[in-house]
């Protein structure tokens, strides 16, 4: 398949519980796509990301580094619950692990900018989504392209990136 794709993976606290789900996610991407790249982050993504989750206090990357380096030719997927306090998508210094200068929308916006074709796909269960305040902004950010991470969810994913 010759579609490129770069794939942002949340990692550790609520992600936890669907750990699995994005193994298995991540496996059959892996085989799908010539060009796939991945990179984690936790809750929001700020200015730098990971490609090992056990060396991500010592192997970061600039977030900016990412948007040079892979063009506006790749589709962004993100998987991620998006189950956090709002400060961490609203505030400077709101991130849970460290103090980010900028808000991790403003992350996302820059994001979302290079990558016209996004969507966010989320583990939780849909039906739930309205009882976590953070799912609802990050929601508004990637202008509705959330989608459940099930068979049908991935389905209607793979049809608004192809659009």
């Amino acid at each position: 398949n010759a579609v490129k794709v770069l794939l942002l993976l949340d990692v550790g606290g609520s992600m936890d519980d669907h750990i699995r789900i994005c193994e298995e996610l991540f496996s059959a991407a892996r085989g799908e796509f010539k060009h796939l790249e991945y990179f984690y982050f936790h809750n929001c993504v700020y200015e730098s990301v990971w490609r090992d989750n056990r060396r991500r206090d010592t192997q970061r990357i600039p977030t900016w580094d990412v948007i040079h380096t892979y063009g506006p030719d790749y589709k962004l997927v993100f998987v991620g619950d998006a189950a956090m306090s709002p400060y961490e998508i609203v505030q400077p210094g709101g991130s849970v692990e460290h103090w980010n200068q900028e808000a991790g929308q403003v992350w996302m916006q820059r994001l979302l900018a290079q990558y016209r074709h996004a969507i966010w796909l989320n583990p939780t269960q849909s039906r739930y989504w309205d009882f976590t305040h953070s799912i609802g902004m990050i929601r508004q950010l990637m202008e509705d392209r959330m989608y459940p991470l099930t068979l049908e969810g991935l389905d209607a994913g793979m049809r608004e990136l192809g659009r």
